[in-house]
């Protein structure tokens, strides 16, 4: 998902734009300890445990139902997006974006303008929100995870991704992307992981998309999407099933600019050039219900 000329805004912590962006991530994993008969010690084990990860980042979105995202760890960026031609205004506050009470993050894309926004293409049509750690939090390396239930319809598009967080010195595409998941509604049953950097940006990103058995819709359930990401090499899962790997050899030549620290991004987008716009099957409001956010070295 391209970011628009106010990312750059985001970046130095401007947050008046016009368009918006971003939001996300972690995990933490521990190694299966084996149990110790009585009387016996773990002292000489030749394979000891491994020690737990270290969680860098979290958010399990546990707090009263209504209740706006923490702002320590996101900001709400505001406005629409004429570059990827979305037809969303994302809103401020807890309009579109708020806990559930069950330890949930809801955003929710609805077909309405109570407030009278102005898009791009004139009076909006739809409101939703996104979300991102630009200032608050970024990191290099590591394991970024959330699990998500992710909504359906023609013109619905979900995502979580990342971008390079010297964006506001270098732009687009310069900065890196990372795509972790992005849904297009008239793929139901597919989800796609992109790079997107210098020369290969857009329609031309590398990635590959991941595709549940027989039929299967991603909204019906919910499912977890992770990134492992280390120095010249990113692996994309989906729950647990690693479905496609990256290296500097990918990429023909071209710089790899994902040797730096990114910061996490959740949006819900309502149309645009890939998903194309909502039709008469749409159902709104849609919703993409998230259980947590995880990042862990």
């Amino acid at each position: 998902m391209p970011p628009t000329q106010s990312d750059v805004m985001t970046v130095s912590m401007s947050w008046r734009r016009r368009t918006a962006l971003y939001t996300l991530a972690l995990l933490c994993t521990s190694g299966a300890v084996a149990a110790v008969p009585a009387g016996a010690s773990a002292a000489g084990d030749p394979h000891p445990a491994a020690a737990p990860a270290a969680v860098k980042f979290a958010d399990e979105f546990d707090g009263p139902a209504g209740s706006a995202v923490d702002g320590s760890k996101w900001q709400i960026e505001t406005g629409d997006n004429v570059n990827n031609h979305e037809r969303q205004y994302y809103t401020s506050g807890n309009n579109n974006a708020q806990l559930d009470g069950q330890g949930n993050l809801v955003i929710t894309a609805r077909k309405e303008n109570p407030g009278n926004y102005q898009c791009w293409y004139g009076t909006c049509e739809y409101t939703s929100s996104r979300l991102n750690t630009s200032g608050k939090f970024d990191s290099a390396y590591g394991r970024v995870e959330a699990r998500m239930k992710i909504p359906r319809g023609q013109g619905i598009w979900p995502a979580f991704w990342m971008l390079g967080s010297n964006m506001g010195d270098v732009g687009w595409p310069n900065s890196g992307e990372i795509d972790i998941m992005e849904n297009v509604g008239f793929e139901p049953n597919t989800v796609h992981g992109t790079l997107h950097g210098p020369g290969y940006s857009g329609e031309g990103g590398i990635g590959a998309g991941y595709s549940l058995p027989n039929g299967e819709a991603f909204a019906d359930d919910f499912h977890t999407f992770a990134v492992d990401w280390a120095p010249d090499s990113i692996k994309w899962s989906v729950d647990g099933q690693v479905f496609q790997t990256r290296t500097p050899a990918d990429l023909g030549g071209r710089e790899w600019v994902f040797n730096k620290p990114f910061f996490l991004i959740l949006n819900l987008a309502v149309g645009g050039y890939w998903p194309g716009d909502p039709d008469g099957s749409t159902v709104f409001p849609q919703q993409l219900v998230v259980d947590y956010v995880r990042v862990s070295d």
